[in-house]
């Protein structure tokens, strides 16, 4: 399968790959023509970039001829891994999978399957998400199916994926590096291997946009569901009781006009809704004290929420540190910036 999804590739096919964080959309990243028709298959706005994948530490001088010292440290402390590092771009790149932009994000998915590919296809893989653009992102084959069947030539099967959030991309190309997305690596990682502070801008925090495109989910509206999301923050994450109780006061101000209202909540919270079982449909997306499972669970959830014919959901925020700030980061977005502070 591998084999036969490596040909398609090199005869210019688009393939849907797994890998640690969701399933990528790949095209060869020098295939000028097959990179387009990734933007035209996704309904990608042209200006936000794409994430070329390899396979070895070799294949970045293929891409980038000036890739600072720093970028080994990096790589050996956490690739194969969900980090996506933005270096100075080769000329051999194409301005189709930069969006224009004089550097190049890369990374070493840490999956055997999308390892095998770029091995078999011999050559680095761009990818973006495999989705229709805007939407969450797909964490499972079932999910590209759905998005994009009909589309590419092939999909490649490998289950749910592990983290079902992307990578964490940073910019080393500024002094102090910049976080450009936060993802399944917390910065805060890799913050002790460079040993200084990576700069977090207000759109990486899910707060607004980037002027441009940096990298990706950096512009636009990302990971949405149809339904319109509301996201509950809070100033102390402590007071659980007070964010439920903002909640339920949203929601039943919309149930009350007959919308169909869904709730993404916690172990720690689920409890604090029972006044509105029965008219709610509650998700419950882990426990605070394993960010790891709530993210993996929120795309696959913000999917289920359009399955069930939901129009509104609400979701409860968390404290911006480790995950929780990747976390925060897709639900602000996914919402529109839609926010109801207690």
């Amino acid at each position: 399968m591998i084999a036969e999804a490596a040909s398609l590739l090199k005869e210019g096919g688009l393939v849907a790959f797994p890998t640690e964080t969701v399933y990528g959309l790949g095209a060869d990243s020098f295939n000028k023509s097959a990179v387009r028709r990734i933007y035209q298959v996704k309904g990608r706005p042209p200006d936000n970039p794409l994430i070329i994948h390899i396979s070895s530490i070799e294949q970045i001088a293929s891409v980038s001829n000036r890739a600072p010292e720093i970028v080994e440290r990096l790589a050996e402390a956490f690739w194969p891994g969900p980090l996506t590092i933005v270096i100075p771009k080769a000329d051999a790149v194409p301005e189709e999978v930069t969006a224009g932009l004089p550097k190049v994000a890369v990374r070493m998915p840490a999956h055997k399957v999308a390892l095998a590919l770029i091995n078999d296809l011999g050559s680095p893989i761009a990818a973006p998400s495999a989705n229709v653009s805007g939407r969450p992102s797909p964490t499972s084959p079932t999910h590209v199916i759905r998005d994009l069947y009909g589309k590419i030539e092939g999909i490649l099967d490998a289950g749910e994926t592990l983290y079902g959030v992307e990578s964490t991309i940073i910019d080393l190309t500024t002094d102090p590096p910049t976080l450009l997305r936060p993802g399944a690596l917390p910065v805060e990682n890799v913050e002790k291997v460079l040993g200084k502070r990576v700069v977090i801008p207000p759109f990486a925090r899910g707060l607004g946009e980037a002027e441009r495109a940096l990298a990706p989910g950096t512009r636009y509206r990302h990971y949405a569901p149809q339904a319109t999301l509301i996201v509950v923050e809070s100033d102390d994450y402590s007071d659980l009781e007070k964010i439920a109780e903002k909640v339920i006061e949203v929601a039943a101000k919309h149930i009350a006009k007959g919308v169909r209202v869904g709730i993404l909540c916690t172990e720690e919270t689920i409890d604090l809704y029972s006044p509105l079982r029965g008219r709610v449909s509650l998700k419950c997306l882990g426990s605070r004290r394993d960010p790891f499972t709530i993210a993996r669970n929120l795309f696959r959830a913000l999917r289920e929420v359009d399955d069930e014919g939901l129009q509104l959901v609400i979701a409860e925020g968390m404290e911006e540190r480790g995950l929780g700030l990747t976390i925060m980061n897709r639900l602000r977005k996914a919402s529109g910036f839609n926010i109801v502070k207690v």
